[in-house]
């Protein structure tokens, strides 16, 4: 008898659950070796991939990995038990594909440590060949001034299709990979893009998404899976806007970087609405951006990515 599959959501986890493999001192000198220029400590983890349909790392994996890495070198800190950290923005660059069959290595610098901030940067590594680099910044919890936009309105998640539901009976690798492969259940509020382009040429996005389970209680944890789920659909406005749809032969598209911004508090694990818009695309690139409300309307994050965009001929 075969071994039962693991459900997508302990795959994840379990991609999340990252190796310490110990701290390294980088030392650099000047040319001709006379003069310091560099010296410091990177920590050092590993973590393994999702597979995937076409054998390539899913971007938004990485960007997760690198949080749960840079996450993890400050609550090391020797003051975090009393003054916990959290992550509030990042930044990244998607330099390099990687294959999902090989582990990666995560590189943790960190630059700078202040009375309230943290800084972080993160390359993750496969083979000696960089995939992505991002910079992350921490900070104690503070007071401060407060407002947010207002949430769009929006029809109850329950009452639209899953995306199990939408590629249910279509044998395609990619949309079976979608329909039961994905740790995240993601809900178009309009219609899907998946099979076929949207009605309307609308440069404008949105999707319920939440985790497929319960999460355990651990804020950066749920920040990771919140990042992990933002590189999902966040182009989708460029396709909406030009008629196009995923599963067109002709579409070639690439994350190319990815910034994130955490304004409040938030569970990965319950209804997140996710409005996304498309302000220009040219030069084979289009860019969006991106706000998370949790179901009662506060507005948790917001994302921006550029994406190479190519439809060919």
């Amino acid at each position: 008898m075969s071994d039962p599959v693991p459900a997508p959501l302990d795959v994840l986890l379990d991609v999340l659950d990252l190796r310490y493999l110990g701290a390294a001192r980088v030392h650099v000198e000047a040319e001709g070796g006379t003069e310091l220029a560099d010296e410091s400590t990177r920590q050092l983890y590993q973590g393994v991939s999702q597979r995937q349909p076409h054998g390539r790392v899913f971007g938004g994996q990485v960007l997760a990995q690198c949080v749960i890495a840079a996450g993890r070198s400050v609550a090391s800190l020797a003051d975090a038990a009393e003054r916990p950290r959290q992550l509030h923005s990042l930044h990244a660059y998607f330099v390099r594909p990687g294959d999902s069959n090989r582990p990666i290595r995560f590189s943790v610098e960190p630059m700078r440590d202040g009375g309230s901030f943290s800084t972080r940067r993160v390359h993750a590594i496969q083979d000696d060949t960089t995939l992505l680099s991002m910079i992350t910044s921490f900070q104690t919890a503070a007071g401060g001034l407060d407002h947010q936009d207002p949430m769009p309105p929006a029809p109850d998640p329950q009452t639209l299709p899953s995306t199990a539901e939408l590629l249910a009976d279509n044998d395609h690798p990619a949309a079976k990979y979608f329909a039961s492969g994905r740790p995240i259940d993601v809900r178009h509020v309009d219609t899907s893009m998946y099979l076929s382009p949207a009605p309307g040429l609308e440069a404008y996005n949105a999707v319920w998404q939440k985790a497929m389970g319960a999460l355990p209680d651990d804020p950066l944890l749920h920040q990771a899976v919140l990042a992990y789920a933002s590189d999902y659909s966040l182009l989708e406005p460029v396709l909406r806007r030009h008629g196009l749809a995923w599963m067109d032969r002709r579409l070639r598209m690439a994350s190319l970087d990815h910034a994130m911004w955490f304004h409040r508090p938030a569970r990965a694990d319950e209804w997140v609405l996710y409005t996304q818009s498309s302000p220009s695309a040219s030069g084979g690139r289009g860019l969006c951006a991106g706000r998370m409300f949790t179901q009662s309307g506060t507005l948790i994050a917001t994302v921006a990515q550029e994406g190479m965009i190519r439809v060919k001929e």
